[in-house]
């Protein structure tokens, strides 16, 4: 069990040199994972804007078109208006001249308003473009960021995991599933004794349980806190680089 528990106590040291260099990270992924979300929000914002603007523009293209065709047949009509027979076709023109009078006061209203409307829409999708080309300059910066620390990692991390592989498959399986189980719950499962207490949860150990873990080779599996269930290695063992090196 003495051999077991060597190995447990190399793979908890490795589980926590791992999950320091994770803790490297911080709030980092959120961060990246936040700014990503806002970046496509104000993209789509963005698109949606231009949309509109181009509907709009279009829109007072067709109608400047549509008022030059208006006017021109206003000053058809008065023409025609002098070469009338009768006061029925007078009428009848005098109706068409107020017609195209009436839609053309209608669309040149309109024209108007739609115009302010593309001038502000200009300089609300400028508004939101700045925004969004500083909120994605962050993005690239944050994301610059992960990366290369990731790569700082790298060959760290590798060379940890593959020390770790090596080390689980020297530990019974019994003892594997028992220190991811308590994993889920801690993430320094398997911790030393310091000063009769675990050093985990800093909570005193009985007596006759301390006896017991100093006398690991002649256990049949390994003893836990009373208190937080963590496996506990006994302060005799030196836990250091070293120990997972010898393995």
């Amino acid at each position: 069990m003495e051999f077991q528990l060597q190995r447990l106590a190399a793979l908890a040291l490795i589980d926590e040199k791992l999950d320091e260099l994770q803790e490297d990270f911080g709030d980092l992924p959120m961060k990246v994972q936040d700014k990503e979300k806002k970046v496509s929000v104000l993209l789509n914002t963005v698109e949606e804007t231009k949309g509109i603007l181009l509907n709009v523009k279009k829109f007072c293209t067709t109608a400047q078109l549509t008022l030059k065709e208006l006017k021109d047949k206003e000053e058809s009509f008065g023409k025609q208006q002098f070469l009338v027979k009768n006061n029925k076709e007078f009428d009848a023109i005098t109706s068409e001249v107020n017609h195209v009078k009436t839609e053309y006061e209608r669309l040149e209203n309109q024209l108007r308003t739609e115009t302010v409307k593309s001038e502000n829409l200009d300089r609300i999708l400028k508004d939101q473009d700045l925004d969004y080309q500083t909120e994605k300059e962050e993005l690239v910066t944050l994301e610059k960021e992960m990366r290369e620390l990731a790569s700082s990692q790298d060959e760290e991390v590798k060379e940890l995991y593959i020390k770790r592989d090596k080390i689980f498959g020297t530990i019974e399986q019994n003892i594997t599933v028992e220190y991811n189980r308590i994993r889920a719950f801690h993430r320094n499962a398997a911790v030393q004794v310091k000063r009769n207490s675990c050093s985990g949860c800093y909570s005193s150990i009985p007596p006759q349980l301390l006896v017991e873990i100093r006398k690991t080779e002649n256990l049949d599996s390994p003893r836990h806190c009373e208190h937080c269930g963590r496996i506990l290695i006994p302060e005799e063992f030196v836990i250091d680089d070293s120990l997972i090196e010898s393995i």
